[in-house]
């Protein structure tokens, strides 16, 4: 039996000694078989989902909970689905909810950012349950909210599947169903997928990172670039700890370097996207056994939640903008170029609307070029403080961060039932996030802006 098959038979066995004693891997294994397990709810899935006649559903939900959607969306070609995974306020209020069916969707229930656009979805409608959804795990308090409301179905997930694992299960497929995915289809293909190739991916990948090549770069055509955010969502968080890691680069360009891992995504019909999906799950697990980490704990994530309370503990919010606040953005390269060494690479972490998310992909690139192909991600906050943000804090010490917020607040929108608006949320969860990456000495430039075409 080869390498990649014996590895494989151990992962479908569900063999945590795979990855270092004390790993959490003995309740995060549901995926390995989901779906085979959620092809047997597939009818019953897309029964509901027919039934659901509003013109346009509202996703309320965040890391892998939103991304994975958000990649089934952009394969199907609609836009009937519209994913809200921010706290940014102008693009909360852009969002049209009058004639909107709103999927919640949440593992633990509790995700602070789902409960305050949950609020202010609530509060729009009317307080009407019939026009809500829920995923959630059983048990959670959103699980309990949603019973109480009179929601029109609360689907609740298999627990032993990790939120950036669960594409495959309720939270991907209920919104693949809405989208008019064929959800037998999607399970069939992943079942089908080339598990040993899968684990051969994972392993060169945890090789590559071990030699030096720890720069995986994702490489996509532009209509599924989706896809992208979701596996470097998956590798981030799953690898990025203990000092070391995997750090994602996804792009739709030829990126090379010495630093580099190189590995293009090519995706048929819309079905073939459950094999892809599978395959990086897979890959990723195999990547971390190869790391020596448990790629399905997240030891860092909380730090950045503790300090973004705390700041709404001692509101109002500091004053950014005196000696010593935010930076200038037209000096922004030049301190980069004083700061990036080898092996490094940038990130780039907007605050901002996502209306931005053109200026923030072109930023990307000449950021990139200008510092002559180094390595640069580009992501909204707080999105990827589920996410990446495990592996800015967790993974090397390559990182070199520019957080960008708004020097002044993008709308004026209230999050019901709370003492503060959206505006201040989104600017307190990166003063929370800015501080977290200090205080682990990771280098780091918090910068101003009106809009991202001031950054030089």
């Amino acid at each position: 039996m080869t390498q990649a098959a014996t590895l494989w038979s151990r992962l479908h066995e569900r063999d945590t000694t795979l990855w270092p004693d004390g790993n959490v891997a003995a309740t995060r294994l549901g995926w390995v078989d989901s779906p085979q397990q959620y092809a047997k709810e597939a009818a019953d899935i897309e029964a509901w989902a027919a039934s659901i006649d509003c013109s346009r559903v509202v996703l309320l939900g965040m890391g892998g909970s939103s991304l994975g959607p958000e990649v089934l969306r952009a394969a199907a070609s609609s836009d009937r689905l519209v994913v809200l995974d921010t706290t940014d306020p102008r693009t909360i209020a852009s969002v049209e909810l009058d004639d909107a069916f709103v999927l919640v969707s949440s593992k633990s229930g509790g995700t602070l950012e789902v409960q305050a656009l949950l609020a202010h979805a609530w509060g729009r409608l009317g307080g009407d349950g019939s026009r809500f959804a829920a995923i959630t795990d059983p048990g959670t308090s959103l699980a309990k909210l949603a019973q109480e409301r009179g929601f029109a179905r609360v689907f609740e997930n298999d627990p032993d599947i990790g939120g950036r694992y669960s594409v495959l299960s309720y939270f991907g497929l209920v919104p693949a169903a809405l989208l008019g995915h064929d959800v037998t289809a999607l399970c069939e293909r992943a079942s089908s997928a080339d598990t040993e190739e899968a684990v051969e991916l994972g392993l060169a990948m945890g090789e590559a990172a071990r030699e030096g090549r720890d720069k995986v770069t994702v490489r996509t055509a532009p209509a599924i670039a989706a896809f992208g955010l979701w596996v470097e969502q998956l590798i981030a968080e799953s690898t990025g700890k203990r000092g070391t890691g995997c750090v994602p680069v996804p792009t739709t360009d030829v990126e090379e370097g010495p630093d580099r891992f190189d590995v293009a995504v090519h995706v048929g019909e819309a079905a073939d996207l459950g094999a892809e999906l599978y395959r990086w799950e897979v890959a990723t697990a195999i990547a971390g056994h190869v790391l020596g980490i448990d790629p399905f704990d997240e030891p860092n994530v909380t730090e950045s939640k503790e300090n973004t309370a705390q700041v709404l503990d001692r509101l109002p919010l500091p004053d950014l903008s005196g000696s010593g606040g935010l930076a200038d953005p037209s000096g922004v390269i030049e301190w980069l170029r004083a700061q990036v060494s080898a092996g490094d690479y940038v990130s780039l972490q907007a605050f901002l609307p996502y209306d931005e998310a053109g200026a923030l992909d072109s930023l990307r690139r000449r950021v990139r070029d200008a510092l002559g192909g180094v390595p640069v991600t580009a992501g909204f906050g707080p999105r990827f403080l589920h996410s990446t943000g495990q592996l800015h804090k967790g993974g090397p010490d390559s990182l070199v961060a520019v957080q960008l917020v708004p020097r002044r607040p993008t709308a004026r929108l209230d999050v019901p039932g709370k003492g503060y608006d959206f505006g201040t949320l989104i600017l307190a969860q990166a003063i929370g996030d800015y501080e977290s990456l200090r205080a682990r000495g990771r280098r780091a430039l918090q910068v101003g802006v009106d809009h991202l075409g001031e950054v030089g």
